[in-house]
């Protein structure tokens, strides 16, 4: 998981850091809006010219991945069932990609309106899909896949009876060793990366299982951030269960 954003933090020769935010805004019928943003403006700052083929770059893109999906089918047809599989899930997701060489901006996030906020459980690899997609600025934007580079973190988000609940676990212990041990290289450049989460909830949070957690003077918001290396490690580091006032 990922495994193409610590390619490019390897690539930046500096140490900078890079911020994983993910914020999700819950209606009072359940429903609401999920996306996962990374800001990667130092590294493009101090590594751009590395990541570019042109001095100048300027983008701006939404990608709607259905009407996406539907354009390239041809292509994604010849693509394997798994690597099929995984696409046809992002079908509710939208992907923006910002970057621009001259203010030393690099964003893109991925984000999805769920009914149910389980819908939002392919989030990641979504994210993960988005890096993919990020285009070279002299190429059209086409599908890549690293049939190598398997997902090796989920998260599953549940919402019950008042009581909220992110879950992140590792779905092969193997593969997820290995992209550890191959990020050693890598941890120096990023020591000052973090993955934050921001969650506004429809009512008051009475409580939630994350003693670092901070909130918001209306007490609606949750926010909780850990280091984005020790989080890979441990993804139960940023499991959380908000219970929220009747």
């Amino acid at each position: 998981m990922l495994k193409n954003l610590l390619f490019l933090f390897a690539l930046a020769f500096t140490a900078v850091s890079c911020q994983f935010t993910e914020t999700m805004v819950m209606n009072e019928d359940g429903s609401g809006t999920m996306s996962v943003e990374v800001n990667l403006n130092e590294m493009m700052a101090f590594g751009g010219s590395v990541m570019t083929d042109s001095t100048k770059v300027k983008m701006d893109t939404i990608i709607a991945m259905k009407a996406f999906l539907e354009e390239k089918k041809d292509s994604i047809s010849k693509l394997p069932a798994s690597e099929q599989e995984k696409l046809k899930k992002l079908e509710n997701f939208n992907i923006h990609m910002k970057m621009d060489s001259e203010t030393s901006e690099m964003v893109y996030d991925i984000s999805t309106k769920f009914k149910n906020i389980s819908e939002a459980n392919d989030i990641l690899n979504g994210l993960e899909q988005a890096g993919n997609l990020m285009p070279n600025p002299d190429s059209n934007t086409e599908i890549k896949t690293e049939e190598d580079s398997p997902e090796v973190v989920g998260v599953n988000y549940s919402f019950k009876n008042g009581i909220f609940k992110r879950d992140a676990y590792i779905k092969d212990e193997k593969q997820h060793q290995q992209q550890v041990d191959s990020m050693k290289q890598a941890e120096a450049f990023m020591g000052g990366s973090n993955y934050t989460l921001n969650y506004t909830f429809p009512k008051k949070i009475k409580k939630t299982s994350n003693p670092e957690a901070t909130f918001s003077a209306d007490k609606k918001t949750v926010t909780v951030q850990q280091p984005f290396i020790e989080y890979f490690k441990n993804p139960d580091l940023l499991d959380l269960e908000v219970e929220l006032e009747n």
